[in-house]
């Protein structure tokens, strides 16, 4: 079993109320003005909360931690829109602007570090709750807490059931993934939200199309490897980056990779095309995927794939 970690992170009182009237968004930028450090405080899935500054000093909401990535202004704008906070891409710069150790210049577009909040929820005024225990008053980005052995785990509890996320736990035992709360879908570990997914796939494809190496961002997109309509989810493991031109032809099965994640042509394409070199001249070869294993393309999406979509014949 695994320990379940939540993370505090501190906001302005501007960002939370900008996005308690706007409960559509389900989806936010937690952003930070500069890219600095990958954010591993906790992991996809586990509890994010929201606490404003000082004097006002209050737990205000939250969400779940769907992923991290380092994103040009206008890039978390084109995916996050007003879930940054900010009405127009004009009053985001301004923001960033605002926290940035030098004023942004005319025509810049600094990355920002964009930690990907999902499943969002605010608390109204007479539930907001007060600050955890221990949390100082000098820390600045935020705190995490590991709930197994934190004496205060309660109050975090209280937080879930505050949202309407809850079930009955014995808080005298170490909390667990695989307790009742979380059989909640919302705290599923491997879950992403819609833009996040986008996000994040650009962000571990190293902004490179995982067959053909380009690096032209307005054409990468992000594929999945089984659709959503079709039974697949929002994960990392369930993506691809590709050039636009190559998500087409995976789509329509001219295109597949097997479980070792090599490059597999359908003779489709030359029989129905008269071209397509470009991609036999690959076939057999290892794609480029993510660093990090369980990040990969998973076996069981590739499997769905070669057997529901793959032109084979």
């Amino acid at each position: 079993m695994t320990s379940v970690k939540v993370y505090v992170g501190v906001t302005d009182d501007r960002w939370y109320r900008f996005l308690a009237g706007r409960p559509d968004l389900s989806e936010v930028n937690f952003w930070r003005p500069s890219s600095g450090r990958e954010f591993r405080a906790i992991d996809h899935g586990e509890p994010f909360f929201f606490k404003t500054h000082h004097p006002h000093n209050r737990v205000v909401g939250g969400g779940f931690f769907s992923g991290f990535a380092p994103l040009r202004v206008s890039e978390a704008w084109e995916f996050f829109g007003q879930g940054n906070g900010a009405v127009s891409l004009g009053e985001l710069r301004q923001q960033v602007g605002k926290y940035r150790s030098r004023p942004m210049m005319l025509g810049e577009d600094p990355v920002i570090g964009c930690v990907i909040i999902r499943d969002v929820f605010f608390y109204p005024e007479d539930r907001v709750a007060g600050p955890p225990p221990g949390f100082a008053s000098n820390i600045v980005q935020g705190k995490s807490y590991d709930l197994a052995v934190h004496p205060a785990a309660g109050y975090f509890y209280d937080l879930l059931n505050r949202a309407g996320i809850g079930g009955d736990v014995d808080l005298s035992e170490p909390w667990h993934r695989d307790g009742p709360i979380f059989g909640d879908p919302r705290m599923a570990p491997r879950r992403l939200g819609q833009q996040a997914f986008q996000a994040v796939v650009l962000h571990a494809y190293e902004r490179r199309c995982a067959i053909t190496g380009d690096r032209i961002r307005p054409v990468l997109q992000a594929a999945h490897i089984r659709p959503v309509t079709k039974g697949g989810e929002h994960r990392l493991d369930n993506g691809l980056l590709l050039r636009s031109d190559v998500h087409t032809l995976f789509d329509r099965g001219y295109l597949a990779v097997d479980p070792e994640h090599r490059l597999l042509v359908s003779p489709r394409l030359r029989e129905e095309f008269g071209n397509g070199e470009e991609f036999y001249r690959r076939a057999g070869q290892e794609i480029a995927v993510p660093g990090r294993p369980r990040d990969r393309p998973n076996r069981e999406s590739i499997e769905w794939h070669l057997d529901e979509v793959f032109l084979r014949t």
